[in-house]
């Protein structure tokens, strides 16, 4: 139960950057004992706020209260004295040591000779114990552990120094269902225990399954503060976007399936040894094909196959009706096949460069770095993308470090469109990203096939998948098990059925499923 003070106040907090004003005239608070879910588009606000709460970014205008008192937060040392601990998106740990070193770093046990190891991984032991963690042994390497595993060492060091305030930043983009409920299971511990948790996240049925209040915010405005049960998922969308109920059909609606075109892409029996078992793949003209499995079936593996990222142990591949060595991404951009990794931060933008250098880059490696691009010809891409995608804010020379994930997302599609592929491999391109970007970017995919490219589309998300696939190669175990076209008849639990039923092989056992999807 959430008490009657708030334990965070923020009021009237407006934060401006050169040619943009982030927030304007922002209120928010939270409460101890609740899980209160900050929503938005990107570059609605939400990130400038929580860097203003966590001292990242100084204020402009407004106040800020913690526990009722005022407090001007100068830094990040400033916010973890007041209570105020935050886990990111990407866990910032320290992978070469124990469990119990991280958990416990900056708060070791000290004894007459130095730290005390015995007690300082005793101590992480009780805490992890009070987070429902205690199956975990805190001199065990945190290398070792999966990436949900690691965000709740994250959370347990933010309980060592007694946080108050727990700020979760898209915690759950990269897990799946089962790791998604067991980090639900310590957020829960930890509300019951007194603690006020911020949590942003953009899939809507975490948000209600986790959430007790959510505040809304667009375009750097306060747009509403509402109870979780008390506010629709279509008048929360609207709120959020500014739309109305037609964009959010737009996000259900399956387009009708496409005229596949002449094959462009043919390979016969390409595998990789660990990676992904002996497949067939055929990627025709204005085609989306999507890529279905759980993590870890071999959706990225085989994209990588077909950029070049990967050489192939075995196999034949054919472009255009003729036998053709993909075996680079310099080779692959030669033949007009691009790939948009779903690693955004380490393998798509280049944080310290502006938005024109990081939309240009692709087409500069294509060319040759011995032939700069015209100044002319970059601000002709530039402009033209920017305006066609949609990305804000328009500047093409602010640091694209400084844009929201939507907006780097939109700019890392323009990245591959500026060297007019005729293949596009989209890995995860809406992941964590708002419902408009979503919107916006599966529109633009689906005329892109329209217009005659062959598009292949990776999604955790089964039912993105389904909605935008003419065609769907289903991945387990590194291995492709099934192939179907879309259609009507074609839903999410389609997908997991095959999965789970996996066993049936061959011709017979593909019709065999064709038939039970189109029933």
């Amino acid at each position: 139960m959430t008490q009657s003070r708030p334990i965070v106040e923020m009021e009237g907090i407006s934060i401006s950057f050169p040619g943009v004003k982030a927030l304007d005239e922002v209120s928010f608070r939270l409460f101890p004992g609740e899980v209160h879910t900050l929503m938005g588009e990107n570059g609605a606000g939400k990130s400038t706020l929580i860097k203003a709460l966590t001292g990242v970014y100084r204020i402009d205008e407004g106040e800020i209260r913690i526990a009722g008192e005022p407090r001007r937060l100068t830094g990040t040392a400033d916010a973890q004295s007041a209570g105020i601990s935050t886990v990111y998106q990407e866990v910032n740990l320290c992978a070469n040591l124990t469990i119990g070193e991280n958990v416990m770093l900056g708060h070791e046990v000290k004894g007459p000779l130095g730290i005390n190891w015995r007690a300082t991984h005793r101590r992480a032991g009780e805490t992890l114990e009070k987070l429902g963690l205690g199956h975990l042994d805190p001199k065990q390497s945190l290398a070792t552990l999966p990436l949900a595993i690691q965000q709740l060492v994250a959370i347990s060091r933010s309980m060592v120094a007694q946080c108050k305030v727990l700020i979760l930043d898209e915690p759950t983009s990269s897990l799946d269902a089962n790791e998604v409920e067991q980090l639900f299971a310590v957020i829960r511990r930890l509300r019951d225990q007194g603690v006020a948790i911020l949590f942003v996240s953009h899939f809507l049925d975490q948000v209600y399954a986790i959430s007790d209040r959510l505040t809304v915010l667009r375009n750097g405005r306060f747009e509403g503060e509402f109870r979780t049960r008390e506010i629709d998922r279509a008048t929360l969308i609207s709120t959020m976007i500014g739309k109305d109920a037609q964009t959010l059909a737009s996000l259900d609606a399956k387009p009708a399936r496409r005229v596949r075109g002449d094959a462009l892409y043919s390979a016969k029996g390409i595998s990789r040894k660990g990676a992904i078992e002996e497949v067939d793949l055929d990627l025709h003209r204005g085609e989306v094909v999507g890529f279905a499995g759980l993590l870890g079936s071999g959706r990225t593996e085989l994209a990588r196959l077909v950029f070049g990222a990967d050489r192939p142990d075995t196999g034949e591949v054919a472009l255009r009706g003729k036998k053709a060595d993909i075996s680079t991404p310099a080779k692959a951009l030669a033949e007009r096949i691009a790939f948009s990794s779903e690693n955004r931060r380490d393998e798509g933008i280049i944080r310290d460069l502006s938005v024109r250098e990081n939309l240009i880059l692709a087409v500069q490696a294509k060319r040759g770095w011995a032939r700069p691009l015209p100044r002319r010809e970059q601000d002709e891409l530039v402009r033209k993308y920017i305006s066609a995608l949609g990305v804000r804010p328009t500047d093409p020379e602010r640091p694209i470090r400084l844009l929201s994930g939507g907006n780097q997302q939109k700019v890392l599609l323009g990245r591959w469109l500026a060297t007019e592929p005729e293949i596009l491999i989209l890995d995860e391109p809406t992941r964590g990203i708002d419902v408009g970007a979503k919107a916006e970017i599966q529109e633009y995919v689906a005329a892109l096939a329209d217009e005659g490219l062959s598009v292949v589309f990776i999604s955790s998300e089964l039912e993105e998948v389904v909605r935008q696939s003419d065609r769907i190669v289903v991945l387990k175990d590194h291995r492709k098990i099934a192939e179907i076209d879309g259609g009507p008849g074609v839903s999410a639990d389609s997908i997991v059925t095959i999965i789970a039923e996996d066993g049936l092989d061959g011709a017979d056992a593909d019709g065999a499923i064709r038939e039970e999807v189109a029933s």
